[in-house]
């Protein structure tokens, strides 16, 4: 899990993308938010959700592998709800592949 975190992190740090990181381990208010906020088809069979989920305010993103999955397909900005800067790699459409 903490690989994850600074995983995402990193990336989010490295882009200049701003945002809120919140302490489900320290703080009940944050881990109960987290709780409610994760919906039902997200969530796993048995027990809570566990870290890192990305939201956009209160819009539930997605887990480790959905931002893992959409920084490998350069689709970032559009997974977190940002347009991405002029020049991004991360916001550029793939190459289209020659038949």
């Amino acid at each position: 899990i903490k690989k994850q975190q600074q995983d995402v992190l990193g990336f989010l740090e490295a882009n200049k993308i701003e945002f809120e990181e919140k302490d489900i381990a320290a703080n009940e208010e944050n881990r109960k938010w987290m709780r409610e906020n994760v919906p039902e088809a997200s969530r796993p069979a048995s027990g809570n959700p566990l870290p890192p989920r990305l939201f956009n305010d209160s819009r539930y993103l997605g887990d480790y592998e959905a931002f893992f999955e959409a920084r490998e397909n350069n689709a970032v900005y559009a997974f977190l709800g940002l347009t991405a800067p002029p020049g991004s790699k991360v916001g550029e459409p793939l190459p289209a592949r020659e038949p």
